[in-house]
């Protein structure tokens, strides 16, 4: 009686192997078809985008056949750029503080096929987006929105709004751009350097053409509706010289000191195949007016000390865009 119920227990366990297997012969999801662009607590999609002045930079977005199964036709996707998601993002997240607004980005900066052609037996498809960005103008947050048309009889688009549709915030990248580290640079009321003054933990810089940044004066950042107005500009040179200058002369920016900047790179020991490279802008000492925070009253401050800027590298990946660890 035992060895029949252990021939009994023997047969159940291969037919219910027998019949898992079967399963997964077949499909088991729909065949959507979406981006991979997840995103951020921003709301969007942070893309980096070499700054190369004239010429292009392709980004690879990869768009995505979900199933459990290889994809097993040809399919030609539609892709065109969706304003009307943006719209409802920007309205949604900042009402009407209009100056925080997401920004569609113009289309002389950008060019794409609308048309994606994924093969029989391929499950990612890329989609090369070419941007030209000389002249671009960072104090505006651009995105470029994108949606995978809907109407073909070939393929669905994912019935789920954040993966049919990407909203790419476009970041310009250039050696010297990024978030810098700002405990060691000082603010202060001119004339008091002795009082207690005011601390950034963080400076952001942004392209403006391939050796040059800007970033805002003193402690101002992207809060102030204002903020056009207070662009300091840093251009590096190859002699390890800075040029720190302003094109608004309502500012009576004044530069004290020459400025220098250093490279150091460092393999991390535990992990040898990154490197750490860090950028020090030294000897800053200059002076500007601020002449929008109060109505007819310049405030003069006086900006003092250095800037570091960290960057962590994949020496593995050949992408630079992918090598940095944003």
């Amino acid at each position: 009686m035992k060895k029949n119920y252990i021939k009994y227990l023997v047969l159940a366990l291969l037919f219910a192997n027998t019949s898992c297997n079967d399963e997964w012969k077949e499909e088991q999801y729909e065949n959507y078809i979406s981006f991979k662009a997840p995103l951020g607590n921003q709301g969007v999609s942070d893309i980096y985008v070499r700054y190369k002045d004239n010429q292009k930079t392709t980004f690879k977005l990869p768009v995505v056949v979900s199933g459990s199964t290889t994809n097993a036709q040809n399919i030609s996707v539609k892709i065109d750029v969706d304003r009307d998601t943006l719209d409802i993002l920007n309205y949604e997240r900042f009402q009407n503080r209009t100056d925080f607004y997401y920004r569609m980005l113009p289309s002389e900066y950008f060019s794409f096929n609308p048309t994606l052609d994924i093969k029989s037996g391929e499950n990612i498809g890329l989609l090369n987006i070419d941007f030209t960005l000389k002249n671009i103008n960072l104090v505006e947050k651009w995105v470029l929105p994108l949606t995978i048309v809907e109407g073909s009889s070939s393929y669905t688009p994912h019935p789920r709004k954040h993966y049919k549709k990407a909203l790419l915030r476009v970041n310009p990248f250039n050696n010297f751009s990024g978030t810098y580290g700002g405990t060691a640079l000082r603010t202060f009321m001119d004339g008091a350097e002795n009082e207690t003054s005011i601390v950034k933990s963080e400076v952001k810089a942004y392209v403006v053409d391939e050796n040059t940044v800007f970033f805002y004066a003193g402690a101002l950042d992207e809060e102030r509706q204002d903020r056009q107005n207070y662009k300091i500009y840093a251009r590096f040179n190859d002699s390890g010289g800075v040029e720190l200058y302003a094109d608004n002369p309502l500012l009576n920016f004044v530069v004290n000191k020459d400025l220098s900047y250093t490279v150091n790179e460092m393999i991390e020991p535990n992990y040898p195949y990154l490197l750490r490279r860090t950028i020090t802008i030294n000897n800053i000492d200059y002076n500007f007016t601020d002449y929008t925070m109060i109505p007819n009253i310049n405030i003069r401050y006086a900006v003092k000390g250095t800037l570091s800027l960290q960057r962590v590298l994949n020496t593995q990946i050949p992408d630079e865009d992918q090598a940095i660890q944003w």
